[in-house]
């Protein structure tokens, strides 16, 4: 089947360079003569009709604006066969033959079931602040998150320099660590804490106490926000150690701003390359990048458990404090 119209939604949580991935969508659809249809608020928007066909000259000037502007959303209904039902409907109503799906995990599951279960040719980008999807090295906005959550830590440790405390800061990674782990080595943070590595409180003290032995007369801690309730954290610490602790949760923060450069071409590339595979009659597949090389991977390969080896970086983080 000749595809000749496309549809392109983002879903879940938002990303920086989102909108680049659009952008690379559409004018690559534009080189194939293919029509390209932005389907506003994900799922969501895609079960309420919210559609409407994309120019070339829609998507000039938003490479450097954060979010999306096709909107995002959750969707619990689309997890219904009632709801996919209703969606396949839809897309053959606005004559849409194949769709690209921007998102995370739970946005590539929405795209599997579409793509196997309803033989709707379907690809899906990377876009995740988390960086925890297989079969890519990075993420659409990832870069930016960790440049975000670098300027933050960068200004707390002025305050943290002054005050001569211990401060936790909380960053986004509810199942994965990347960002934490990253922005510590970045920062030169004394600590990490993320999910993929339990951790024991006493460890964590008798770390710090050495660390003030030392000579130590502050301390900061990069706590993920799946590894521990940061309040309850310094709470701890603060009795174990008698030193007083402060928390700083950097929360939606690390989801906006301008997308560094790394993620405005990402996006474009594999926006491009999403097009240029549903083109030529591909489908069920994740678009990514390994070793700076476009790669491909099953749909039920990247929603897979993400895993990553960290002992090499959390040992690096322990050499240099």
């Amino acid at each position: 089947m000749a595809i000749k119209k496309i549809g392109v939604l983002t879903s879940g949580g938002d990303a920086p360079g989102m909108n680049a991935a659009i952008r690379g969508v559409v004018r690559a659809g534009f080189n194939h003569k293919v029509e390209i249809a932005g389907i506003f608020r994900g799922y969501s928007g895609l079960l309420n009709d919210e559609i409407k066909v994309l120019s070339h000259r829609s998507v000039s000037n938003i490479m450097d604006r954060g979010g999306t502007v096709l909107k995002t959303s959750r969707c619990p209904e689309f997890l219904t066969h009632e709801g996919q039902k209703r969606a396949v409907e839809i897309l053959h109503r606005n004559s849409i033959d194949a769709v690209v799906v921007i998102g995370g995990d739970g946005s590539y599951r929405g795209a599997l079931a579409l793509s196997r279960d309803w033989k709707i040719p379907c690809v899906g980008l990377p876009g995740t602040i988390d960086n925890d999807l297989n079969g890519t090295d990075r993420t659409i906005g990832s870069d930016t998150a960790l440049e975000t959550a670098l300027g933050a830590i960068d200004k707390i440790k002025d305050t943290v320099n002054s005050m001569e405390r211990i401060f936790i800061v909380e960053v986004m990674g509810r199942n994965c660590g990347y960002l934490a782990l990253r922005a510590a080595l970045a920062g030169g943070a004394e600590q990490v804490l993320i999910p993929e590595v339990k951790y024991e409180l006493s460890d964590v003290c008798q770390e710090i106490t050495e660390g003030y032995i030392r000579g130590k007369a502050s301390w900061i801690i990069i706590l993920a926000e799946g590894a521990g309730n940061a309040v309850d954290l310094a709470e701890k610490i603060s009795d174990l150690t008698d030193l007083e602790t402060r928390v700083v949760v950097l929360g939606h923060i690390q989801r906006g701003g301008i997308p560094t450069a790394e993620d405005r071409i990402l996006g474009g590339r594999l926006g491009a390359a999403a097009v240029d595979l549903l083109v030529k009659g591909e489908s069920g597949k994740a678009i990514g990048v390994m070793c700076d090389k476009i790669n491909m991977v099953p749909l039920d390969v990247a929603c897979q458990p993400y895993k990553f080896d960290y002992s090499a970086d959390l040992k690096l983080i322990k050499t240099l404090t």
